[in-house]
């Protein structure tokens, strides 16, 4: 009983990596797909002043950084758990993750509306 129990655990673990995998390409893909015209319009209209790297960029690093919090979350549970220095806290990393992407893609999409608003005027 013991066996069948750890290899079902095994296996719905297997299961939640791949599902998670297949979110993390997503996540990274959606935005992308969504928004490439306006990431493309902010890009070519290049400035090195704080105004612009706020305004035009920060829903997309806002993403990057909830994309490298998952990613670090995603990393440390695939490591193995029967290793000496496993640490199994990679709650906070996936809460932070979700916040910040969650955060940047609501901007992203203000931002796209404010760059479609300044297209058609």
């Amino acid at each position: 009983m013991a066996g069948t129990r750890l290899g079902r655990e095994r296996m719905a673990r297997r299961r939640a990596r791949r599902v998670g995998a297949v979110g993390f390409v997503a996540a990274v893909a959606l935005p992308l797909l969504l928004w490439h015209e306006v990431i493309g319009d902010i890009a070519s209209e290049f400035e090195l002043s704080p105004r612009y790297i706020v305004t035009g960029w920060s829903p997309w690093l806002l993403m990057l950084a909830g994309l490298a919090c998952l990613g670090w979350a995603g990393i440390q549970e695939w490591r193995d758990r029967e290793r000496r220095f496993y640490a199994s806290g990679t709650a906070a990393w996936f809460g932070w993750g979700v916040t910040l992407y969650l955060l940047g893609f609501a901007l992203a999409t203000q931002v796209a509306q404010i760059a479609e608003g300044l297209s058609a005027a």
